[in-house]
This record gives structure tokens, sequence and C-alpha cells, in this order.
């Protein structure tokens, strides 16, 4: 988790840190704390953190730093409290019980608030080293999940829809770093969808710090699709082939798996038997993190992702551009392979591969974009 959050916190050069086996501790070094959290905050891996005051370790500069901690809880509406002292450093001539009552004592005191041992506004951590103590009170709510990374690398299919992003940022939560893979169509699909497309990777990448995005010319593979297979079956041969790149980028970049968007019966490629004849064609795992969740629940995730804005833009890709007027919704393999043996599809896959092109993509360089679209 160190390194995740020194990749997603690299443009602040000041930053030091030192790690104990319970915690992670984030020197500031004049960086400022406000620019530093929200960031900070989507760090999947980090239940919660909390902005500290340094002081030195004796009982007075101590509850000092309570009193002006406490004091800025009230002007957040605190009404109660609770001291929890902790002292690493066992020399210090107070027990923890009394650095509680000391510290307690001056802000019952000096302020209107009232001892809640139970259910605390806030709690007033003090943590008690040799030759200096850490005093804090205001606790930030993490991302949560698992440090991104610790459960291996997957290879996201990214098509610039609400789906997809969100399917990522699941994924991510659960300890799986991800790469991303998106389907190009030029002249079809225009620039800005492109833009789009990577610009989602962007806001995707704050979660692991940096992320790579393979973008694959599809033209020729897709005109070749539909020069040769009935328009009902496009939809179904169009993912087969995108899932045989797939899985020969998540070979060369060691990815374990391919993540989609796809929700059950959203539409018609997405109904079990599509997902059946689609799967046939790799043998890597394909994780679906929304495969349940109706519309709604992944707008809703995306809006709090703040990834709807951007995956609404009216730009087309590849999946909506040349989408048939009737789909089929119960394609079988046999017949999927039986029209992809009408046209050399290896050597365009070939080529596609060749021409791939491998971007790393950072959060911060959102910011540093004039006209995204």
């Amino acid at each position: 988790m160190t390194e995740n959050v020194k990749q997603a916190l690299h443009h602040f050069p000041n930053l030091s840190y030192e790690r104990t086996h319970d915690r992670l501790y984030i020197m500031l070094n004049g960086e400022k704390a406000e620019e530093i959290s929200p960031i900070l905050a989507n760090v999947f891996g980090i239940r919660s953190f909390s902005l500290a005051m340094k002081v030195p370790s004796t009982i007075e500069a101590i509850v000092e730093a309570g009193l002006v901690a406490a004091q800025k809880e009230i002007a957040n509406g605190a009404k109660t409290f609770k001291v929890e002292a902790r002292r690493n450093d066992k020399q210090f001539p107070l027990i923890s019980d009394q650095i509680n009552r000391q510290v307690a004592s001056v802000v019952l005191k000096q302020t209107d608030l009232k001892v809640d041992v139970h259910d605390p506004s806030f709690r007033l951590i003090v943590e008690v080293r040799k030759d200096f103590t850490y005093v804090m009170a205001h606790t930030i709510i993490g991302a949560g999940g698992y440090p991104v990374g610790v459960g291996g690398k997957a290879l996201l299919m990214l098509s610039g829809g609400i789906d997809s992003p969100v399917a990522g940022y699941l994924t991510m939560k659960r300890g799986v770093e991800i790469e991303c893979i998106h389907y190009a169509s030029p002249p079809y699909t225009s620039l800005q969808a492109q833009q789009k497309v990577e610009t989602l990777a962007r806001m995707l990448s704050q979660y692991q710090g940096r992320i790579k995005l393979h973008i694959v010319p599809f033209t020729d593979l897709q005109l070749a699709i539909y020069e040769n297979c009935p328009e009902s079956y496009a939809i179904t041969i169009m993912r087969r082939m995108m899932y045989r790149l797939a899985t020969k980028i998540a070979s060369q970049h060691h990815c374990l798996a391919l993540v989609n968007g796809e929700s059950v019966g959203q539409v018609a490629s997405q109904t079990l038997e599509s997902m059946q004849t689609i799967n046939e064609v790799t043998k890597l795992p394909v994780i679906r993190p929304v495969v349940t969740y109706d519309k709604l629940e992944i707008i809703d995730i995306a809006k709090r992702i703040n990834t709807y804005e951007t995956s609404i833009q009216p730009f087309e890709d590849c999946c909506t551009i040349f989408t048939p007027k009737n789909p089929v919704t119960r394609p079988s393999a046999e017949k999927a392979s039986k029209f992809e043996a009408k046209f050399d599809y290896e050597s365009l896959i070939e080529d596609a591969m060749a021409k791939t092109e491998t971007r790393v993509l950072r959060f911060k360089e959102i910011e540093q974009d004039d006209d995204l679209f």
C-alpha cells in the first residue's frame, strides 16, 4: 500500500514517509494538507486517516495541542469527545490514563464539550514517542477495500461508456491492479471518443497511482466482420474478436483476467447465452463486477466516482457506431465459428496487435490538458 500512496502523491516532492507495523505516517514538509487529503482518500486499502500535530513530548505541549484540536472539532459541530492516549515511549512519566485525564480536564474546562466514552463526536488521539508526540482528532474516511496489486493484475475493456469505468473501480477496490484496453475504429470513431477514454483512464488511475491504456486499431477487423458475417451475429463476433485481442494483450502484460462492464440483460449481447458464446474464445477468467446491477445502480456509482459526466459525452465508440437493428440474443458458438471461418481474422488480429499503442496515464495530467473534448 505504501507504494500505491507514493504513486498517488508523486507530484508532491517534499513528502517523506515512515511505515510502522500498523500505520503509515506522511510528513508534509511544507506541502498543503488540503491538497493531499482528497487524493489520499481515494487510495484503496486506507480505511481512514487523520491530520496530526507534531509537538514535543511534554504534558504541557500535549495538553495545548489537544485543546487546539478540540476547538477545531467544535467548529465542525462536535458536542462530545473521548481522549485516547498511547505511550510508545514507556519512559514518559505519565501512564496513558493519566494523559487522558489531564487532556480531558483542560478541554472540559475551556470548552462546552462533554465526555462520551461510548459514542463520541470525535476521538482525540495522543501518540507519545520519545522525541515527539502526535496529537490528532479529525478522522477522514478513506476508500477502504484492499491495496491495489495484492490481488494480481487484470485487463479492463474500457469502452468509454458508463459501465466499464465503474467495473474498473470495483475491481481495484478488491485489490486487483488494472490495465485498460480500448478498441478504436477511425475514421468511424472520432479523436474525441479516444480522448474521452483517455480521460476516463486517468480518472481511474487516481486509485492506483498510474494506469496503462492499450489502444487497439479495430477498423479493419470490424469492416471484415460486417462484410463476411450476418448482421445479426456482428456484435457477437465483434466481441469474440475483442476477447481474442484482449487475451493476447493480457498475456503480454501479465494480466491474469479480463474485466468488463457487462450486466445481464442490459443489451442484446449481454444475455447468458451471448456471454457463454463470447467467452469460448478465451481461457482467461472474465470478471464482471456489475453483472447483477441495474443501470441506475451503476449510474449512482459512476456519479460518486465522478466518471458519469465524462462517460455521457456524445462521442460514439466502436461498440455503438455499428450496432445492428436485430442482434441475435441467443447466439451459438458453432454458428459464430462458421461465420468467422469466412475470413482470415488471425492475420487481422496480428496486424492490430502490431499497431497497438500503449500509454501510461496519471490522474494529475487531467488538469494539464487544455482541451479534452
